[in-house]
């Protein structure tokens, strides 16, 4: 790096190294880890750079604008010739980005539901009316005709969607239910995170349910169900950290807690598992809407995967507060 470049963030110094590329690609070739020092990744785009240091930014070649088929295997609820629901397991992205320009449900659906497919709702996300994280597992629809699209859409506009989530959480609200209102909106101090503002947000509800509450004599965790008033990004993983209950094993939001020793078998059995859960520890339970053609209702429900439910028995196994 120059000498006038020291200080500067390192997405900033690579934006005014490689004015073809947008700050925005930067970022995400660094949150990929196509940027290194000295051999070393690097996937800090706040990291302060130095004079002297040399960095290497590998450009992946460019990919064809078009999702392409790909044959990957897909977990079908339901389909027809409007609509196909699929069970998304965690780890699987919903649609290309940067980081993930293929191998995404979008590609298996292409390659599901033929070609056609394609051009529902646009190029870059044919058939997507509505997202999961990458790591959160369960329910997704995906719309196979342009009427479904709009019926879908306008359902998810207006909030008429039934959509119903697990989650596995530190600690346990106080109230058994409640609604948690704040506005979503890019950190200000993290733009990769989102977080709850004061002001110049988007407005967001969700309401929680206690299902179970794990320990004694206070509760180290706890199972709750989460129902989505709207549908902003990450809501309910900041809306329970905003509440001081984040999600287990969430890696951007969970943040850490000072937990007690464990003092029982049982108690070091649950920490263990969930020091080990891979991701964050939600779950799509339940989806439902209405068909877009049949004009009826359609619910679907979910069982959990198998990481979910052994790190929910590992807390079983404590008896309750």
């Amino acid at each position: 790096m120059a000498p006038e470049q020291a200080g500067l963030r390192l997405d900033r110094a690579l934006a005014s190294s490689f004015a073809d590329l947008s700050r925005s690609r930067i970022e995400a070739l660094i949150d990929a880890g196509a940027v290194t020092l000295g051999g070393k990744t690097i996937r800090d785009a706040n990291r302060r750079v130095k004079p002297g240091e040399v960095y290497a930014m590998r450009v992946p070649e460019p990919t064809p604008a078009k999702p392409q088929a790909q044959e990957i295997p897909l977990a079908i609820v339901y389909e027809d010739k409007d609509v196909i629901v699929v069970d998304k397991p965690a780890g699987l992205v919903v649609h290309p980005a940067a980081g993930n320009p293929d191998g995404t449900l979008v590609n298996a659906l292409i390659a599901h539901c033929g070609p056609e497919l394609a051009g529902i709702g646009g190029e870059a996300r044919p058939g997507i009316v509505h997202r999961l994280d990458k790591d959160t597992s369960g329910l997704i629809v995906a719309a196979k005709d342009q009427r479904a699209m709009t019926s879908l859409a306008k359902q998810f506009a207006k909030h008429t969607i039934e959509r119903a989530y697990d989650a596995v959480v530190w600690g346990a609200p106080r109230a058994g239910e409640g609604l948690i209102e704040g506005e979503i909106g890019r950190n200000p101090f993290d733009r990769k995170r989102m977080a709850v503002l004061r002001g110049g947000g988007k407005q967001a509800r969700t309401r929680y349910r206690l299902v179970e509450q794990y320990g004694e004599p206070r509760a180290l965790a706890a199972l709750i169900e989460c129902r989505l008033e709207t549908g902003r990004t990450h809501q309910i993983r900041v809306h329970l950290t905003h509440i001081g209950h984040p999600l287990i094993g969430d890696p951007s939001y969970g943040r850490a807690r000072q937990m007690p020793r464990p003092k029982s078998p049982a108690e070091t059995a649950a920490f263990a598992e969930a020091a080990a859960f891979p991701r964050q520890a939600l779950h799509a339970r339940v989806l439902g809407f209405q068909h877009p053609s049949l004009h009826k209702t359609l619910r679907f429900e979910a069982p959990w995967p198998q990481d979910f439910r052994a790190l929910v028995e590992a807390f079983r196994g404590l008896k309750p507060a």
